[in-house]
């Protein structure tokens, strides 16, 4: 990890460029408006979806019903933990538990588990579960859904390869920024079983990540690959993005957000200070309302926003806040940053007037290049809004 911090540049992060009315302070009535706009949603569509799941990205601004295949699945029931803790209500939890369940089946059957999202899937649903109820079945499930995870960490390489088979020579050696927030997983099943390959497959996929997706200048590769059989690092690119050398906005939020809840975990500072590197690249390249566009390369123009990248960044800086030193010169700037975009897609990025089946945070992106959820809702993006208001109105543990 020193290669990497020592050819990552912290910028100075350009306070002039956050907008002005961004003064770190809480509009608290706003807030509330928009949690209880929030949880209208989630009531609605609970009715609505039964025992489905909202599809990855709207079509229309309304998410198609699906099974438990996809791997966006867990968002939806971290969002009935996250409802069930902000209100104490007892129909999202009776509606999680039973998304529960699925999950549980899902991983006993390896159904639909062949990539590395299952921290993704299981983090904010069994992990979740365990937390809040002590449930044994949720605790039986994630440790399940671990070991899977764990079957796809390839020594030579030192990384948990993030798609498909193997075998595949289109996929061997692929690590993404992403997993950063499925690591959390395997740390959780290393404390529940004892285990220490979980924790030790953790370290050095996020050792790697830190070296190798980590540009020079603080932005992010999207994906990096290395040959599985010798561990030698091949080259970066992205898959989402807008070029291979340029920075996807939602992949430098889920680094923005994922080495700081590693270090929950493992102790290492020096992720912290990479965050910051990864933070004040992103903050310096936001337009003039604060809401990134679908890639940093562009910081004005007709490009679609994704607000689910804010939301997962904003989520990252309160993460990273929360967590450097009291006397860090950057807190209250990653604060006033957290709460701005919070404010920001409050007032301008939800969804009103809302039938059944809509999504909550409008103006997202899933793939770009694909055309595949442009400016539409994505389910992460409604989860992670709904973890930063929750993160900003109570003392929050994180399911990761």
């Amino acid at each position: 990890m020193t290669q990497a911090l020592n050819s990552a540049r912290l910028e100075a992060l350009d306070v002039e460029r956050l907008p002005p009315h961004w003064d770190g302070s809480i509009d608290s009535v706003l807030l509330q408006r928009a949690t209880a706009q929030a949880l209208l949603s989630i009531d609605r569509n609970l009715r609505h979806f039964g025992d489905d799941f909202p599809a990855p990205s709207s079509s229309g601004l309304q998410y198609p019903a699906i099974g438990n295949i996809e791997w966006t699945n867990g968002f939806w029931t971290g969002m009935l933990w996250l409802a069930y803790e902000l209100t104490g209500a007892p129909h999202y939890r009776a509606g999680a538990e039973r998304q529960v369940r699925s999950f549980h089946a899902r991983q006993a059957g390896r159904q639909h588990t062949n990539h590395h999202d299952l921290g993704f899937l299981y983090s904010l649903s069994c992990v979740a579960s365990h937390r809040l109820t002590g449930d044994p079945l949720a605790a039986e499930a994630a440790l399940g859904a671990a070991r899977l995870l764990l079957e796809r960490y390839l020594p030579h390489a030192g990384i948990i390869q993030a798609w498909g088979e193997l075998s595949d020579p289109a996929q061997q050696g692929r690590m993404i920024i992403d997993c950063n927030l499925n690591l959390p997983l395997l740390y959780w099943a290393s404390e529940h079983s004892g285990e220490a390959a979980f924790r030790a497959a953790a370290d050095s996929h996020i050792e790697a990540a830190a070296r190798h997706i980590v540009r020079p200048d603080g932005s992010t590769f999207h994906t990096f690959f290395f040959d599985p059989a010798s561990g030698r690092p091949l080259q970066g690119n992205t898959h989402q993005g807008f070029a291979d050398d340029s920075c996807w906005s939602r992949g430098q939020a889920w680094g923005i957000s994922g080495f700081p809840l590693v270090y929950r975990y493992n102790g290492n500072a020096r992720l912290l200070q990479l965050a910051k590197v990864l933070a004040n690249y992103f903050l310096n390249r936001l337009p003039a309302d604060g809401i990134c566009y679908w890639d940093l390369v562009f910081t004005s123009g007709g490009e679609e926003r994704d607000s689910s990248a804010a939301a997962i960044a904003a989520c990252g800086l309160l993460e990273l806040e929360a967590t450097l030193a009291d006397d860090d010169p950057l807190r209250p700037a990653y604060r006033r940053a957290a709460i701005g975009i919070v404010q920001e897609l409050s007032a301008s990025y939800l969804v009103r007037d809302a039938a059944p089946g809509s999504g909550l945070l409008q103006h997202a992106v899933y793939h770009k290049p694909q055309g595949i959820g442009v400016d539409e809702c994505c389910i992460w993006g409604d989860y992670f809004y709904l973890e930063a208001l929750t993160r900003l109105q109570r003392n929050w543990r994180p399911y990761w």
